[in-house]
């Protein structure tokens, strides 16, 4: 699932490009997609777009008269983007007498577009299970029901991260990742945080001591700053240029430079020992046991033993809370 560094990135890219522009046209070709029914999705053709925002793991397209579209990515959907074609000079041709029926821009995998006088932005899910959403929501007031209400770890003074990290007892891989703890952390970025700390992610949230807590904080927004300047750099968005937007495959949650997530096996970039990895129903945590749990190689068994009411069965679960 795009994490806060990726849906940043997005809500930039989109923000540049759309900004002050009309949405002309939106087509929804999933009949799974689309999670409200008023006001209708039409309704918000022709109305500019005043700002993109971010929602916790959500974009949001704000629109004219209090009108928002809120799109999910979830685990497996992405956005795609066509700038528009300069117009042709063309002898005028007759119109037909049907329309011929839409088709999607970036195949198969489309599950909506959304035309603009700049380009075509497609929303696509490379997966049978189609778990990406689009709300269409009226008044901020509605939108915020949406809202994880997660703290930003990125804003927020040590002390408030501190309170909020200890008002329930939660392993920390759960803690980080839950949205109603904090905002824009997900499975990829939870690892490389614990790890940056040099944290287990099985410790239990109230036994850090302050040091400890203070510790993870730091490496809780350098990891998020330090990723998403990165992704900024990567895609051009440094000094204000519109940038370029991401092509298939560009955002993941596998990236090669990575500490732990995904290394499974290689050597941890600290201290060489091979990373770790625990999994419990469809979850997987990556670690380092030397710099993380004292040399102690943790079990899938005691994971599932600490988890059990901590953690989601299912990435269903886990993602509809995000």
């Amino acid at each position: 699932m795009p994490e806060l560094p990726d849906v940043t990135v997005y809500v930039e890219l989109l923000g540049r490009r759309v900004t002050g522009h009309p949405l002309k046209r939106v087509r929804v070709f999933s009949p799974f997609l689309l999670r409200t029914f008023e006001p209708p999705v039409e309704e918000a053709e022709g109305r500019n777009v005043l700002a993109v925002e971010r929602l916790g793991k959500r974009i949001v397209l704000a629109l004219d008269d209090d009108l928002f579209l809120v799109i999910h990515l979830m685990i497996a959907g992405r956005f795609r983007w066509k700038d528009a074609s300069p117009p042709s000079v063309s002898s005028p041709q007759a119109v037909p007498a049907r329309r011929a029926k839409p088709q999607p821009a970036f195949g198969k995998i489309t599950l909506a577009q959304f035309e603009f006088d700049a380009g075509l932005l497609g929303l696509t899910e490379a997966s049978p299970k189609k778990r990406a959403s689009l709300h269409v929501i009226r008044g901020r007031g509605a939108l915020m029901v949406l809202a994880p209400r997660g703290l930003d770890g990125l804003s927020a003074t040590t002390g408030a991260f501190i309170e909020r990290l200890r008002s329930e007892s939660r392993t920390l891989k759960r803690a980080l990742t839950d949205p109603r703890l904090f905002d824009g952390v997900g499975n990829a970025y939870s690892d490389e945080i614990l790890h940056a700390a040099q944290l287990s992610p099985l410790q239990l949230s109230r036994n850090l001591t302050d040091d400890e807590a203070a510790r993870l904080h730091d490496a809780y927004r350098r990891v998020l700053t330090h990723w998403t300047d990165r992704l900024r750099a990567e895609f051009g968005l440094i000094g204000g240029a519109a940038g370029r937007f991401p092509g298939p495959g560009e955002i993941t949650a596998f990236r090669p430079d990575f500490a732990v997530h995904g290394k499974f096996g290689k050597p941890c970039p600290v201290c060489g020992a091979p990373v770790q990895r625990i999994i419990y129903a469809e979850n997987e945590c990556n670690y380092c046991a030397r710099c993380q749990t004292g040399g102690k190689v943790l079990s899938d068994r005691s994971m599932a033993r600490l988890l059990r009411d901590d953690w989601p069965r299912t990435i269903e679960e886990l993602e509809e809370q995000a």
